[in-house]
């Protein structure tokens, strides 16, 4: 220890003895040094993230869009005044930085943060009144316009053209108070406010370009990211929003959302460094899929049905509907074609925290499926006319058809006809009610039971199979009146009974998993969750 001591004492004299030397000799003319190279920094890589995003969106209006592929660009163009938390999928602040709830449950009020338009312009509390309003408006026709309807006081009677736009309970009390009104309780509220029918829309812009305020060159929106390109049946590109509130954790540079239709092409896309987020596997990838470190699956708050047309014949009798969803080896199903560990489901709800999913009465049980038949006048099959299942382009969906097509053959003699639509088409004849059976599948839009269950009152605008049922739609009223509780499940629960039990006014196949292919050493903020959301704002490079 000494010995360190004279060291470290010695090489502080020798310091001391070199720093007064060189302050002696600055002082003495020197001659200046050469200067030395300017060298230019390389430009930082733009950090581009590209997504296989499905098909072809149908609009990118909110309040003209209706599926997972659309509100993917939703998530990225608009933000509503609340936004969703990336790991839990919760609702976080958005537009609105904060609110505050009545006794009752029954309203709510919003203090909007101080945030502008992609163009410069200020959003306030009028442009929240003015878009919710658009939606409600008949003349819209917005495909989901029932979705506010079920929360929001008056909201019925305005969209059925019953009263006009003052019966509303939405209101701007100043320019960044915004306050609604709600029909109940309803404990799920927040949640369903990320949904893109909540949407925020520029009235500035509509006003002055029409349905031309989506294009490229017109474009005004408020979310995190902007649109810069748009080439139909290709790729919509984004770029970040300057006017953003929260610009400074938006990481990329470049967004693209490629639409095809082809799984196949897109996966080699994604296996060859193309792509970075494959959200669907083809099913005869998937094996080696599942084998891969940047493969993630987990449950879903999502189910897989079949709607059977309700009003016209053979399907409108209820024998036959509980024969062909009898008939179905739904274990089969998800061993043998699926294959990601989906379940087997005869309710169209998940199971939930306090909500039980639908117990099968029996899972494949084709002596009762040929019974029920028999019943409807189609002993063996004998007399029963060929029947359409009507899907939308997609290997996987074929698949399944395919397998429930053979089923019904098997099983009840029957003969099936299989008829893909391409996306925009498929959803607007399921939505007219324009087939027999129809390929359905239903991602939660908050977590709570009623989200499955409320599109499927009588004269919803998604409930594209008419089903139609007082006692159904007097619980799910009813339910939206209750508070949080037991109570409130059992009421629900009930009319879920009701539609499948009673009626079969569905066929549910399975629950899903989210089968997702994204690199999470590379990529961060990605995370799984129940809801299968990923907003691209928390996506960023590591």
């Amino acid at each position: 220890m000494k010995k360190l001591t004279v060291i470290m004492l010695a090489f502080a004299i020798v310091c001391s003895m070199a720093f007064a030397q060189a302050t002696a000799e600055s002082s003495a003319p020197v001659a200046a040094p050469a200067a030395a190279p300017v060298v230019a920094a390389a430009p930082a890589e733009p950090v581009v993230f590209k997504i296989a995003n499905g098909a072809e969106p149908e609009s990118l209006d909110p309040h003209q869009i209706q599926g997972v592929p659309e509100h993917r660009i939703f998530e990225a163009l608009f933000e509503g005044l609340v936004a969703v938390d990336p790991e839990t999928a919760d609702a976080v602040p958005g537009v609105a930085e904060s609110w505050t709830v009545s006794e009752d449950g029954m309203q709510y009020t919003f203090k909007l943060r101080e945030c502008y338009w992609s163009d410069g312009v200020k959003i306030t509390a009028d442009d929240v009144v003015y878009s919710w309003l658009r939606i409600l408006d008949p003349v819209t026709a917005g495909p989901y316009a029932w979705f506010p309807v079920m929360f929001i006081a008056g909201a019925q009677e305005f969209n059925e053209g019953k009263a006009d736009s003052s019966v509303v309970g939405i209101r701007a009390l100043d320019e960044s108070t915004f306050q609604m009104d709600l029909i109940g309780p309803l404990p799920y509220v927040l949640g369903a406010l990320s949904h893109y029918s909540f949407g925020i829309v520029p009235k500035h812009a509509i006003e002055k370009y029409g349905a031309d305020w989506i294009k490229e060159e017109n474009f005004v929106g408020n979310g995190p990211y902007k649109l810069a390109e748009r080439i139909e049946q290709q790729y919509i590109k984004c770029v970040p929003n300057e006017a953003y509130w929260d610009a400074k954790n938006v990481k990329l540079d470049e967004v693209y959302f490629y639409a095809s239709d082809d799984n196949n092409t897109m996966y080699n896309m994604y296996l060859n460094g193309e792509i970075d987020w494959a959200t669907d596997i083809p099913l005869d990838q998937l094996e080696s899929a599942q084998l891969r470190d940047d493969y993630h699956v987990a449950p879903q708050l999502s189910t897989y049905y079949y709607v059977f047309q309700y009003e016209n014949a053979p399907t409108s009798d209820a024998n036959v509907r509980k024969a062909l969803a009898r008939s179905i080896d739904r274990t089969a199903l998800v061993e043998q074609v699926t294959r990601s560990g989906e379940i087997p489901a005869w309710g169209i709800v998940p199971e939930m925290a306090g909500y039980s999913q639908l117990a099968f009465p029996a899972d494949y049980d084709v002596a009762s499926a040929q019974a029920y038949l028999a019943a409807a006048g189609y002993p063996n099959g004998v007399g029963f006319p060929t029947i359409s299942i009507l899907y939308n382009t997609s290997e996987g969906h074929k698949a399944i058809a395919e397998f429930i097509q053979q089923q019904w053959k098997t099983n009840l003699g029957i003969n099936v006809e299989l008829e893909n639509q391409e996306w925009g088409t498929y959803l607007s004849n399921r939505n007219a009610g324009n087939f027999q059976v129809a390929r359905a599948g239903w991602v939660g839009d908050y977590q709570d039971p009623n989200t499955f269950l409320d599109m499927f009152i009588t004269g919803a605008g998604m409930n594209g199979g008419k089903y139609s049922c007082a006692d159904y739609d007097s619980w799910i009223r009813e339910a939206a009146t209750m508070a949080a509780g037991a109570d409130r499940f059992a009421k629900l629960s009930d009319a879920e009974n009701e539609m499948i039990n009673v009626d079969q006014a569905i066929m549910p196949l399975y629950y899903y998993t989210s089968s997702n292919m994204i690199d999470t050493n590379v990529w961060g903020g990605w995370y799984v969750n129940t809801m299968d959301y990923h907003p691209t704002k928390d996506i960023y490079k590591k």
